[in-house]
């Protein structure tokens, strides 16, 4: 597979086989995570691998109440989704609903203190932070597409780190930011996943000037 498909397929997989992911197989994707950019290359992030069933379990009894409020908020129409299919929303609850049961959770952790924020002052959600953890994330999601395995990432279990940092014996100073799950999928990828077009994405210049985008728009 060359990088255009690997990017264009690797969509997020709630449906996944019982079959084992080796030590090796993680060590691959989790590799590819150390060339992710980061801050004057301070490198926070680490994780943790999880694959005991009934530290697997624990992790979902703390997972689903929030994923009952999130789909309660979608039912409400508090939560706007990014399309109409239904199905995004039953795969979406399958995947909560047996969690326990995928190969491996793999936790991303950050040390926090080597993710500078520059935008801490400014009246709204600081983001800039995970410009040095998200990139590695992402890398570990497009190799593990790249050698087959299907990959999910969710944030949910973040509302209740002090617990994950207890059952994980994760260090005071190091925060959790996602949790990526793991395992060979139970359908085939996507040859090209759903998005919205560049032209509605991309501008020239300033926000809302239309950029030309040639052929590309068409694809």
């Amino acid at each position: 597979m060359n990088l255009s498909e690997v990017i264009e397929s690797t969509n997020t997989c709630r449906f996944y086989q019982k079959k084992p992911v080796t030590d090796d197989d993680i060590a691959v994707t989790l590799d590819a995570a150390r060339f992710g950019p980061s801050g004057g290359n301070r490198q926070p992030v680490s994780f943790v691998i999880v694959k005991d069933h009934e530290m697997k379990k624990q992790m979902q009894a703390l997972y689903l109440p929030f994923w009952e409020t999130y789909i309660q908020a979608i039912d409400e129409g508090m939560v706007r989704l990014g399309s109409k299919d239904k199905g995004i929303v039953d795969s979406a609850d399958h995947f909560a609903r047996h969690l326990a049961e995928i190969p491996v959770f793999i936790v991303v952790c950050a040390q926090l203190a080597d993710c500078h924020a520059t935008d801490t002052d400014l009246d709204r959600l600081s983001i800039v932070g995970g410009a040095s953890i998200y990139p590695a994330v992402q890398n570990v999601l497009l190799k593990a597409r790249s050698i087959g395995l299907g990959t999910a990432l969710t944030t949910l279990l973040c509302h209740v780190e002090p617990e994950i940092k207890k059952l994980l014996n994760i260090p005071e100073d190091i925060s959790t930011a996602a949790m990526i799950t793991m395992g060979w999928p139970t359908k085939k990828f996507p040859k090209k996943l759903l998005r919205r077009p560049l032209s509605e994405i991309a501008w020239a210049e300033t926000y809302g000037a239309p950029l030309s985008t040639g052929t590309i728009t068409k694809k």
